[in-house]
């Protein structure tokens, strides 16, 4: 089942397997931010990673999980964002094919990104059941390996490596706090804490404007996304059957936050931290500042996702 804890070896192995194509990214605190939270808090900057984000944790493993047969055929995804670099980059340094199917309302800057890392772009439709159906036509004509941007397992165990390095690289945490919107970084999070640091409780983060997450874990069954309108873009997809049974297995809790809780956020860290970050990776940080007096004198961990940021449309 999915929502069994790999071994802490596998886990290792992923990791040491990950090291030659990833950076270890920092950890970066505030003194200014502790001090306006009364907690400890410490960011895992995965806006410093290579293509921008912790996605190539993921796509690079499931990438290298690939027989021999399969990366003759090559790799296809769906992705607007994030994953479309990650995987692209991935394949680019697997030496195989990748096609990335992409909605024609894509940002110019991630498209070109895709493009130079050599992966084939596959325009669809602006809906993502246009990407889906777009993808499943490629996957069909080419034979390539479909390699979903979050409910997938390979992927997922590849994020927990950014557990691993950030358990290693500070105290024991009491939280950690994580945005959601696939569930795909959540839950390789989740396998990373519950093996190498099981006493620190994982928080989600996620857009009131796309509470998925929230509304599925109240129901205990996939409540899907109903026309997400969020400035975090990179947290509009909804769980999946893989991710859903993990996040419900070992996630406490799941926290909402509204636009201005986002904007204000990713501002603070801005204006603070002085580093770019992209909406969807404030997400934490608000879930967290909204809800502070539950964590006041605790150390907390955040998750700065990614900072691919369309700097001709900032919310600020």
């Amino acid at each position: 089942m999915p929502a069994e804890l790999p071994g802490k070896n596998i886990l290792d192995l992923i990791a040491d397997n990950l090291k030659p194509f990833i950076r270890r990214t920092p950890v970066l605190t505030s003194r200014l931010i502790n001090d306006i939270t009364g907690a400890d808090i410490f960011f895992k900057c995965e806006n410093f990673q290579k293509t921008g984000s912790f996605k190539i944790r993921g796509a690079m493993n499931a990438v290298l999980s690939l027989s021999k047969e399969e990366k003759a055929k090559g790799v296809v995804t769906h992705s607007s964002g994030n994953f479309a670099q990650a995987l692209a980059y991935a394949a680019k340094k697997a030496g195989i094919n990748a096609k990335i199917v992409m909605p024609e309302t894509v940002v110019p800057a991630k498209r070109d990104a895709v493009l130079g890392y050599g992966a084939e772009i596959i325009y669809s439709g602006s809906k993502p059941a246009d990407r889906e159906t777009k993808c499943e036509e490629v996957r069909n004509e080419t034979g390539a390996a479909f390699v979903h941007p979050s409910n997938d397992i390979n992927v997922i165990k590849g994020h927990s490596s950014c557990a691993i390095e950030f358990i290693r690289d500070t105290d024991t945490l009491d939280a950690v706090f994580t945005p959601v919107g696939g569930g795909g970084l959540i839950s390789g999070m989740a396998f990373g804490f519950k093996n190498f640091s099981p006493e620190t409780k994982i928080y989600g983060a996620e857009p009131l404007n796309a509470d998925d997450a929230y509304q599925s874990i109240k129901a205990g069954k996939i409540i899907p996304v109903n026309n997400p309108d969020t400035i975090a873009d990179g947290l509009r997809t909804s769980l999946g059957d893989v991710t859903f049974p993990i996040i419900k297995r070992y996630v406490t809790e799941i926290f909402t936050v509204t636009e201005s809780d986002i904007i204000y956020a990713m501002r603070l860290i801005w204006e603070r931290m002085k580093i770019i970050i992209e909406p969807s990776s404030a997400v934490a940080f608000a879930a967290l500042f909204k809800n502070i007096k539950k964590f006041r004198n605790k150390k907390i961990g955040v998750i700065v996702s990614g900072g691919n940021v369309d700097l001709n449309n900032l919310p600020f």
